[in-house]
């Protein structure tokens, strides 16, 4: 790791952990359907928090699967709080509903993500195959507001909404949300199982990605964000607003499975380390693993490539599903 990096950063500023595997959903990107995964009990879980106390993070995300599903959700987010942590969730809005929504509040959460991936209902809830979450998640934004917790709506682009993302802003604005991520496409799990038929082509994310800079540049209502270190390989993108290079796994973030292994992210499942037996330090700073992303070497059309400074070969997790290598170019890339 280079020697700024590790000045800058003593520890990963997110943790975004997975509770559970399990979900309500069987979405059709889904990159967790098909882990499964021993879930610890609530002292356990404790446990952890207590490590990250320690090691001064600043914030826990809970993902999953669907985090609702563990009912001491809220019970483990309070003592999180009560730590010092900023605590945060990623949820498919279906378990969301009023009750919910008072707990999240009193649990303290600051933010929560509903995720919608299409201002139609139809294609929402096949994307999501099932029937009725498009309303659910629309009330359980509503339920959020109500209670005074700041929301956020996460969209996965791919074919079904990359030309009509201007759309989902508009359903963001109506319900209240103060900001919107245009994740986009992974290729692990069932999002490689569909990558033929969901998934754009380079010249495709290109010509999504100049239109979306285009209309963040003129939005002031609303926050937009995006997450593909790919884009950093357009002139337009601008880079003074990015913390570190390429992508952020391992570097700003970290990933915790159900039970309590670190991967570099959701999406790449290569364990690095178990947050409860192995020194957090000696994971942080010597992983061979995490070491290898930090410090990527340009491989394939990426040599010579005058934007590899800047993308640093792009999403790490693409490249790997796909290529098999952290090295690979990412299949998304255009150049």
């Amino acid at each position: 790791m280079s020697e700024s990096l590790t000045d800058l950063f003593s520890a990963p500023l997110t943790f975004n952990w997975t509770l559970s595997f399990r979900c309500n959903f069987v979405c059709a990107h889904c990159y967790s359907r098909y882990e499964q995964g021993e879930e610890l009990p609530l002292a356990e879980l404790r446990r952890i928090v207590d490590v990250l106390a320690q090691k001064q993070v600043p914030f826990i995300n809970f993902g999953g699967g669907e985090p609702l599903l563990r009912p001491d959700l809220y019970e483990l987010a309070a003592y999180a709080r009560d730590r010092g942590l900023n605590v945060s969730m990623n949820s498919n809005g279906w378990l969301l509903d009023r009750d919910a929504a008072h707990n999240l509040r009193a649990a303290g959460f600051s933010t929560v993500g509903i995720s919608i991936d299409s201002h139609r209902a139809a294609l929402h809830d096949d994307f999501r195959c099932r029937s009725g979450s498009f309303e659910r998640a629309l009330a359980a934004l509503d339920h959020l507001r109500a209670v005074g917790i700041k929301t956020t709506m996460s969209s996965v682009i791919s074919r079904i909404n990359h030309q009509h993302f201007r759309d989902l802003l508009d359903l963001a604005r109506a319900h209240g949300v103060s900001q919107v991520y245009l994740h986009n496409f992974k290729c692990s799990g069932k999002g490689f199982e569909n990558r033929q038929e969901l998934d754009l082509s380079p010249a495709e994310w290109r010509a999504f990605y100049l239109d979306a800079l285009a209309v963040k540049n003129e939005t002031h209502d609303l926050a937009i964000s995006f997450d593909d270190p790919v884009i950093a390989s357009l002139p337009q993108y601008p880079r003074e607003n990015s913390l570190v290079k390429g992508s952020s796994c391992g570097k700003l973030s970290l990933h915790l499975r159900p039970n309590g292994d670190i991967t570099p992210c959701g999406f790449i499942p290569v364990v690095v380390g178990n947050i409860l037996r192995d020194d957090f330090d000696q994971i942080w700073f010597n992983s061979p693993v995490l070491n290898r992303m930090r410090n990527k070497t340009a491989k394939g059309k990426c040599g010579g490539c005058e934007a590899f400074e800047d993308c640093l070969g792009g999403c790490t997790a693409r490249a790997l599903a796909v290529g098999g290598d952290f090295d690979e170019p990412d299949p998304h890339c255009w150049k």
